[in-house]
């Protein structure tokens, strides 16, 4: 399976490509999409555009995105929101199935705590990877997102697999709890 993650920024959007095979994650590629310091349509054109070639380029099976974290500042946090909004228009225009994770999920799957600074995530990257080298900050937490999904895509198969058998019991998965 290959996971494409995505760390939206208005900025800077980073990217991460990875394989799964089994419990064997391979690196295929890393990188950002950066935006000039332009108008706000121009800097959603080239994200969109941006991950509608990364995708093109490394044909991934699944997706995985950071979800917003609302922000002390409202009008930074809706930014973000409009940035994260053109990278999901991309994958979903590629007929990409979207999972979306929080930047505490991500920290937990790749540090195993979720009050990680941004070096440790770097790090910790670079070790499950097998990196020569530290990626960037934004392309480490791309790549942490995907590692997250590759993590997770086991247990909500599960889940999935279960969901059935469950639903005539009366119970529902909700939010990765049973209810």
């Amino acid at each position: 399976m290959r996971i494409l993650g995505i760390d939206p920024g208005l900025r800077i959007t980073g990217f991460g490509v990875i394989e799964k095979h089994g419990h064997k994650l391979t690196y295929i590629a890393s990188g950002t999409i950066k935006t000039l310091d332009i108008d706000l349509p121009a800097r959603l054109k080239t994200i969109l555009a941006g991950v509608t070639e990364v995708v093109a380029t490394y044909r991934p099976d699944c997706s995985a995105i950071e979800k917003v974290f609302v922000n002390v500042n409202p009008q930074s946090t809706l930014l973000l929101g409009q940035a994260r909004g053109a990278a999901i228009c991309a994958l979903v225009s590629a007929d990409l199935p979207v999972a979306e994770y929080t930047a505490l999920q991500v920290k937990q799957a790749v540090v195993g705590q979720g009050k990680a600074q941004k070096e440790q995530v770097q790090d910790m990257v670079q070790r499950l990877l097998m990196l020569s080298g530290k990626p960037t900050a934004d392309a480490a937490d791309a790549l942490g997102v995907a590692i997250c999904h590759a993590h997770n895509s086991d247990v909500l198969a599960i889940l999935g697999g279960l969901a059935p058998g469950l639903a005539k019991k009366g119970l529902r998965v909700r939010k990765g709890r049973l209810v």
